[in-house]
């Protein structure tokens, strides 16, 4: 996965917010704990895809769910929808600008798990630390 770079906003200083930003890390953290909206965004992050694809780079999620998923994404404009015209025209799904930018903290979450969480299985200090990160 590529990992985009922006500049850090001038008022962001790499420390964690104050007390007053609460409610959006509380919408950051309900968004993160729906079962498979991190998966699916990140399906998304090599392109557009259909739901096919999608259900491909995301193992165990049932029609249902991902179509339930998708909507929900799309929704809160994570996710945007092509649907081109024809009669056996297939949807495609992408990433919106919003979600898009949302890759950057998916990305350094993702980095964070590989280095500070076990494997199923195992406890974190039988993991070797990953020196350079």
């Amino acid at each position: 996965m590529t990992i985009p770079r922006h500049p850090q906003p001038k008022h962001r200083s790499g420390h964690p917010p104050s007390d007053d930003s609460s409610p959006a890390i509380t919408r950051a953290f309900a968004l993160l704990s729906r079962r498979w909206n991190g998966l699916i965004l990140m399906a998304l992050a090599n392109g557009p895809a259909d739901i096919a694809h999608i259900r491909g780079r995301v193992p165990g999620i049932s029609d249902r769910m991902l179509a339930q998923r998708l909507q929900e994404l799309t929704a809160i404009d994570l996710i945007a929808q092509d649907v081109p015209p024809g009669p056996s025209s297939r949807t495609r799904y992408a990433l919106s600008p919003h979600g898009k930018a949302f890759l950057v903290p998916l990305a350094v979450l993702f980095l964070w798990a590989e280095d500070h969480l076990p494997a199923s299985g195992s406890s974190a200090s039988d993991q070797p630390a990953t020196p350079g990160r």
